[in-house]
This record gives structure tokens, C-alpha cells and sequence, in this order.
């Protein structure tokens, strides 16, 4: 990469053991880890294992941390991926004879707002895509990465993404279609 790793430091000093390291790098990378899993996998708790689970493996990573093929956060982001992944096709493989017990969906008395309503048809359309892209609408619009950083994210060309990118777009467009304005 043309600029070095702005993790580097940091992640040296987790390595040997800096609590203020630790809970800088936490400061530094929980919102986005968490916003990352939640638009992933549309559940909090589940979110919350997920980051726990990325910053394990980032812990027990970082003593032997070598700077160069990839950027910390590049690993960072395709770990906690690989966990919501993992999740997600856990949810498709348990059959049961019963549904799970869920909270009404429907809107509580109290949410009338309409930015709320569209914020949830978003998150609707969002679930609905395909996973890979879904995970390149997050990583470009939600977790704000350029295309080489999302393409770095998800191994995938530039060109890859884009494309992943474009039909993601026209799905959302096309499941929200009945909320254009005339």
C-alpha cells in the first residue's frame, strides 16, 4: 500500500500487552465492527458476540502481527465478515418445527414518524439482498470505505465490487420503488 498501516502501533503495543493499547484499539474499531455485524445480521445481540468474537482473535493475533500483505483493519473487518457469515448460514441450516418466538414487527403505537418507517424498509431491502451484496453496500455506504478498501475487505477486484455494488443499488431501488416521490 501506498501509505503504512495507521494500526501498526497500536496493535504492536496490544501485542505486548498495553491495556491503554487494548482499549484504544476498542475505542478505534468498535463502532464500525458493531455497525459492520449489526446491518450484517440485523440483530444486536448477535452483533455483540460477533465483535467479541473479533476482537478475541484480534488479541490473540496481534503478539505476532506481521505489517505488510494486509492492513490490521482490512483483517479486522474480513474476520468480523467471516463471523456474521458463519451466523448466517448457522440460521439457514437449523430446521425446526416450530418458529422462534419474535417481537411484532409491526410498528409501536409511538412510531408514527416516517423517517423511522423508511429507516426500517431500508433494513428490510437491505436483509433481502444477496449477501455479497449487501456486504459491499455496507462496506462502502455504512462503514464508509472507498472501493479499494471494500474490495481489499471482501478479495475482490475493484471492478468485482462495483459490479456487486450496481446490482445491490438496483435491488434496493427496485424493492423501494413505491417510496419515490412523484
Amino acid at each position: 500500500m501506498d501509505e503504512g498501516d495507521p494500526d501498526e502501533a497500536l496493535v504492536a503495543r496490544v501485542g505486548r500487552g498495553d491495556p491503554a493499547a487494548v482499549r484504544a484499539l476498542m475505542a478505534r474499531k468498535l463502532p464500525r465492527l458493531m455497525s459492520l455485524a449489526q446491518r450484517m445480521l440485523g440483530d444486536r445481540a448477535e452483533a455483540e458476540d460477533v465483535v467479541q468474537e473479533t476482537f478475541l482473535r484480534a488479541w490473540r493475533q496481534a503478539p505476532g502481527w506481521k505489517p505488510g500483505a494486509a492492513r490490521f483493519d482490512t483483517w479486522l473487518h474480513r474476520v468480523a465478515l467471516n463471523l456474521c457469515y458463519d451466523r448466517l448460514r448457522r440460521r439457514r441450516e437449523v430446521p425446526t418445527d416450530t418458529p422462534p418466538e419474535r417481537p411484532d414487527d409491526g410498528p409501536a403505537p409511538d412510531r408514527g414518524l416516517e423517517a423511522q418507517d423508511v429507516g426500517r424498509r431500508v433494513a428490510d431491502a437491505m436483509r433481502r439482498l444477496p449477501d455479497r451484496q449487501r456486504e459491499a453496500i455496507t462496506l462502502c455506504h455504512y462503514q464508509e470505505m472507498t472501493n479499494i478498501e471494500a474490495a481489499a475487505v471482501m478479495g475482490l477486484s475493484v471492478e468485482a465490487l462495483e459490479s456487486l455494488l450496481a446490482r445491490g443499488r438496483r435491488g434496493l431501488r427496485a424493492a423501494l420503488a413505491d417510496m419515490a416521490q412523484p
